[in-house]
């Protein structure tokens, strides 16, 4: 299940659709804080794919000594700013910066990352709003390779509100129609849980947990943890063994990462929408 090709075709697509709405000039803001490597290279190829995809984008940048007091003061600019229409603080802020009372000043209609508790709550209520862009992108991978969800068992690995949580609310959708299990660090004889699944996902940050003998053959594997370790980056499927029983899955890296690129700007393009800027219907 190839990530960077479907990233690259989500944002092909958004291209094609910003330009038959006349090239409105949607506008990304993103907030970094600090200069954690990852997450500057993160900030900036989200700004080259915004390009790609014919919006506008804006970056502000603090340094690691900024206050809680200045980084909720941008936060707080760009949400009143009607040229702005999707809002992203990159996280982990640095020590001593609290993100709760950050995210909190971002308007749930711009919540392109989908972290905030409104954003949240209108989830679970089934209402529209923005998603979280690793679950959302998690989706679009199922949807594009087909794979049947409506009657099948679907394991998540995790329970972050990040991702383990939206991710499980998704499944269940109507719609979707999966019956979920959400399993984590206490769950009792994991091998057998997993081993029931028709679709698996790695969640936990837990480098190559997720080995052959817990997938049943044929089944679709998902792998969204992180790890970096002596090796480079690795996730939380033995990938090598896996990919010997399972039917569908993802490589990591370009597996869940670019998509989650790619459903932020589909988010931008969706924030833009519920602020009546465009017309998506």
């Amino acid at each position: 299940m190839d990530g960077n090709a479907l990233r690259d075709e989500t944002v092909a697509g958004l291209a094609i659709r910003i330009a038959d709405l006349g090239s409105p000039e949607i506008c990304l803001a993103t907030v970094l804080v600090g200069d954690d490597g990852p997450s500057r290279r993160y900030v900036n190829s989200k700004h080259k794919k915004a390009a790609e995809a014919g919006m506008v984008s804006r970056h502000r940048k603090l340094p690691a000594t900024a206050t809680q007091q200045e980084v909720e003061a941008i936060v707080r600019e760009l949400a009143a700013d009607p040229t702005v229409h999707g809002i992203l603080v990159q996280l982990p802020l640095p020590s001593g910066l609290d993100p709760e009372p950050v995210l909190d000043l971002v308007p749930a209609e711009k919540d392109v990352d989908g972290l905030t508790e409104r954003s949240m709550g209108r989830l679970v209520r089934g209402r529209p709003g923005l998603v979280s862009c690793t679950p959302l992108g998690v989706m679009r991978l199922l949807e594009k390779y087909e794979i049947p969800t409506s009657g099948q068992r679907a394991v998540v690995i995790g329970r972050s509100t990040l991702v383990g949580l939206p991710l499980s609310l998704l499944l269940n959708r109507k719609g979707v129609d999966a019956t979920v299990t959400m399993a984590h660090s206490r769950t009792g004889d994991m091998a057998a849980v997993v081993r029931e699944a028709d679709i698996v996902v790695g969640a936990a940050g837990q480098a190559r947990m997720i080995t052959a003998d817990m997938i049943k053959p044929g089944a679709a594997v998902i792998d969204v943890g992180v790890s970096r370790t002596e090796a480079g980056i690795v996730g939380d499927v033995d990938f090598a063994s896996v990919a010997e029983v399972a039917g569908w899955i993802t490589p990591m890296p370009g597996g869940t990462g670019p998509m989650t690129i790619a459903c932020l700007l589909e988010n931008t393009l969706s924030a833009a929408a519920l602020q009546d800027v465009v017309d998506l219907t």
